[in-house]
């Protein structure tokens, strides 16, 4: 006999088979009823034990009281379960009836072997009636979690979207990046072109540090804004001229002052001294300051003694460093001024200080009052040029029509900048007794600070031509001035020769001349070998050095 089917060994193994489920929706399995051998006592079963749906109702509330843990074993929990079926079914008892005397039945044909499959009960479908009646409740059913074969293709197109999103994201961001440092990188190439220009000074109306030390190559090409200043005293009578110029170029203001002597063509080609061109009506007076010179000259400010009072007034007075004591005049009614460093004036002392000429004194002595005056009146300038113009317009002045309001006060705020923080000078042009530039005056304040030059000369005039004296004799001076004037070109007294020569020279510096210097040769009557390139020691054109060889015709 199986060990398996001996109904007397307690320790023998018993099958499992399907029973239920529990309330977690797992399988529970119980032992298989023994099979009876052939020719086996018969058992009468004295009670019979519960029905199919009781022992579900009982496991299943079994389970509420009796949680079941995870992890468990399968033979374990159903011989766990298989105990408590034990527990609960009551107790069956065995009688062996022996068969005395009873034919024995003729033996029945060996069944088949129960599978698994016919081992599991048939669920039992109530009638219609019983399900409606019946009360359901969540615990009563399982739910088991079926894998869903589209659920990996879900997460795999969710990650790519997700993963698509943050691609695009992260590629408008570095283009966000990119237009952040090209928009940086545009800027700074702007402020440095920017910076390199004002550095070059080639802004306009800014000027650059770099620009100051490239201008001092080439003082000739350097901008300048220049004014001629006239002040006539119309009390004592009397003139005095004065340059102001604005270096724009080298950030830098400057006052020349202009000797009375210097001698100045007239319109019919003669000489005239400033002084009496100036108290004549000065009408051409700048036009023949620039033949000598050869500036630009931008325009004409008269300003007689009582408006030079008003603006030293309108200004409230300045500071002067006095080198002599003036004395009153009851006469010209004009105060005392005294002497010393910083001394105050208001706008009567100032007149009386820039127009003092004590006996005996030469002109330079006055002239370098009146740069003083000049210099304190633009440190008192307003800084703004709208202010500034607005102080000239309260002066009640009748200016140059060339020379408008708006422009000399801005002119005089820019000079005035410059003198407040020291960028300033104030020379005395050289003149010889004869009314020509002295050499020094040519090179270091013609050429330095006015930047004059040949080229300088206005568009359209006649050419400059110099005259110096080298032959010691004044009838052959006028017989060569009186040529040139006669052959149309504008005469510009070079003075007399230091010492005398022997023959005659005539230089140009600029190779554009050069036919111009044949030219005058021939009108003096002097041979083409004459003529050669040489730095100009007359602010002109041509210059001529007349020796003793020249003959008058």
């Amino acid at each position: 006999m199986n060990d398996r089917q001996d109904p007397y060994d307690p320790y023998a193994a018993q099958e499992q088979q399907l029973v239920g489920y529990d309330a977690y929706g797992r399988p529970v399995y119980g032992p298989v009823p023994a099979q009876p051998a052939d020719q086996a006592p018969r058992y009468e079963q004295q009670q019979p034990g519960p029905s199919y749906e009781q022992q579900q109702y009982q496991q299943h509330y079994q389970g509420y009281e009796q949680p079941q843990q995870y992890g468990y074993d399968q033979q374990t929990y159903g011989q766990q379960t298989y105990d408590q079926q034990q527990y609960q079914q009551p107790q069956q008892t065995r009688q062996w009836i022996p068969q005395q005397g009873a034919p024995q039945a003729p033996a029945e044909p060996e069944s088949p072997p129960e599978t698994a499959a016919s081992r599991i009960p048939e669920p039992r479908r109530p009638d219609a009636g019983a399900e409606a009646d019946r009360d359901y409740n969540t615990g009563m059913f399982a739910f088991i979690d079926q894998p869903d074969e589209e659920s990996d293709d879900v997460i795999d197109w969710l990650a790519f979207t997700e993963s698509r999103t943050e691609r695009r994201e992260e590629i408008r961001r570095r283009g966000r990046n990119r237009v952040v440092a090209l928009i940086v990188v545009l800027a700074l190439f702007v402020v440095g072109g920017l910076g390199y220009l004002w550095y070059a000074g080639k802004i306009p109306f800014l000027d650059g540090p770099g620009d100051k030390k490239g201008a001092a190559a080439a003082p000739g090409a350097q901008k300048r804004d220049m004014i001629v200043v006239h002040v006539l005293n119309t009390k004592k009578g009397g003139t005095s001229t004065a340059l102001l110029v604005d270096n724009v170029t080298t950030g830098q203001g400057a006052t020349v002052l202009v000797p009375n002597t210097l001698d100045v063509p007239q319109n019919d080609g003669t000489g005239i001294p400033l002084g009496k061109s100036v108290e004549g009506g000065g009408l051409g007076t700048k036009d023949a300051l620039d033949s000598v010179l050869g500036t630009r000259i931008g325009g004409t400010w008269r300003l007689d003694t009582p408006f030079l009072e008003s603006l030293v007034e309108l200004i409230g007075g300045i500071e002067v460093d006095t080198d002599t004591a003036v004395p009153a005049d009851d006469k010209a009614k004009t105060p005392a001024v005294g002497k010393g460093p910083k001394q105050s004036l208001n706008g009567a002392m100032a007149v009386a200080y820039a127009t003092h000429r004590g006996q005996g004194e030469p002109e330079a002595r006055q002239l370098d009052r009146l740069g003083k005056v000049l210099y304190a009146v633009l440190r008192k300038i307003p800084a703004d040029p709208k202010a500034a113009a607005t102080t000239v317009e309260s002066m009640g002045q009748i200016l140059d029509p060339a020379l408008d309001a708006q422009n000399l006060g801005g002119l005089l705020s820019r000079i005035g900048e410059h003198a407040k923080v020291g960028d300033y000078r104030t020379d005395l042009l050289g003149v010889k007794p004869d009314g020509a530039l002295t050499d020094e005056a040519n090179k270091k304040i013609v050429k330095e600070v006015l930047g004059g030059s040949a080229t300088a000369a206005q568009p359209g005039a006649t050419p400059r031509v110099g005259l110096r004296d080298a032959t010691g004799n004044e009838k052959t001076q006028t017989a060569a001035k009186a040529a040139l004037l006669n052959g149309g070109y504008t005469f510009v007294d070079g003075g007399k020769a230091d010492d005398t020569a022997a023959t005659s020279q005539i230089t140009y510096q600029d190779d554009a001349q050069r036919e111009r210097a044949v030219e005058v040769a021939k009108t003096l009557g002097l041979p083409e070998t004459a003529v050669k390139k040489a730095e100009n020691v007359v602010n002109a054109d041509v210059v001529v050095v007349l020796g003793r060889d020249y003959k008058t015709s």
